[in-house]
């Protein structure tokens, strides 16, 4: 049994933990948060152990009658892996932490690359990680587009992709956001870092990235287009292809699904947990082959798509499974697969 350290339980370390007690290999030893809000207060209900994770504030948890287990150096000491969801730049202040732990850990995408070992994607270089010892989860907007370009690249080549990303300005609970009334290009110059940050999953891969960031919280939308190597024929077997790929959903048209509003309405109907969608959304409709040049929309659940990545990493990392194995039993035990 893999014994898994959450530290930091907000919007990503949330949905880890709970994705990590749905996992006959894992289990969770405990979650960090550094203030006893409402998150915090969950976590205890949901029977998680809490730890502090800045000693001097930990006072305050029991002022609120929130029970801590003890401190985050204790919890990092009692797991064989941490997952690190601290907001972006912690998780380099942590570091040291790990490494006087003997603890491997991973980080989100929002760290630096150049800080860890590996980038991460499970569809695009889950070998990679084994023995790493700081492995980074890449952001949500990059896992959508491995998970995309993966595929692709195998079975007809990519000469080059280009990518204009339509960022929400925030998630919904980001209140420090807003309110807003702009469209921006994010940023004004090319690439975004979008491009680059493929580049540490896909290195040889030719990609520019455009982007803009608009008044919404629901999710980012990607306007894709890539230059194939060798074509198909038509666009059916890219259909048949993308549709194959369990993190891939296409988007039927009788769905009746015009934007993200509705595929939030959906997840929620289906009843994923918080409305969830860990799968890249593309819309069937949109897909369209002009010669070489294939072209689609899709869209990416800012909040979640990480998060089968997370758990893949662990058993990546730790070399417990190999890639298909370990996709099969998080896309099962989460319910990955829109119907």
């Amino acid at each position: 049994m893999i014994r898994v350290a959450v530290n930091g339980y907000g919007t990503i370390g949330k949905r880890v933990a709970d994705a990590v007690t749905l996992q006959s290999d894992m289990e969770l030893v405990g979650v960090a948060k550094t203030s006893p809000n409402h998150e915090a207060t969950t976590a205890r209900r949901k029977g998680y152990p809490l730890y502090g994770a800045i000693e001097e504030r930990m006072p305050a948890f029991e002022a609120a009658g929130i029970e801590l287990a003890g401190h985050v150096e204790e919890l990092v000491a009692a797991a064989d892996i941490v997952v690190d969801c601290c907001p972006s730049g912690i998780g380099a202040e942590n570091a040291p932490m790990y490494e006087a732990a003997g603890t491997p850990a991973l980080y989100q995408g929002g760290e630096a690359a150049d800080m860890v070992d590996i980038s991460f994607n499970a569809r695009g270089n889950y070998a990679d990680a084994e023995g790493a010892a700081h492995v980074r989860v890449v952001s949500c907007n990059t896992t959508g587009l491995s998970r995309l370009l993966a595929p692709i690249e195998e079975a007809y080549g990519v000469a080059k992709a280009r990518v204009t990303l339509v960022r929400r300005g925030g998630d919904p609970g980001q209140t420090d956001r807003g309110p807003i009334n702009d469209i921006l290009p994010d940023p004004v110059s090319l690439p975004s870092h979008h491009g680059p940050d493929v580049n540490t999953i896909f290195p040889a891969l030719d990609i520019d990235t455009l982007g803009m960031k608009v008044p919404a919280t629901l999710m980012h939308t990607h306007s894709v287009n890539v230059t194939l190597e060798e074509p198909p024929a038509s666009i059916k077997a890219v259909r048949t292809l993308l549709g194959a790929e369990s993190r891939l959903f296409l988007i039927p048209g009788n769905l009746d699904i015009d934007g993200a509003g509705a595929l939030g309405e959906y997840a929620a109907d289906i009843g994923r947990p918080r409305g969830d969608l860990w799968e890249n959304c593309l819309w069937d409709r949109s897909l369209s082959l002009e010669g070489a040049d294939l072209y689609l929309f899709q869209a990416i659940h800012q909040q979640s798509d990480v998060v089968p990545e997370n758990i893949d990493a662990i058993r990546a990392t730790l070399g417990t499974t190999d890639r298909a194995a370990s996709m099969e039993a998080t896309d099962e035990s989460l319910g990955v697969g829109l119907p």
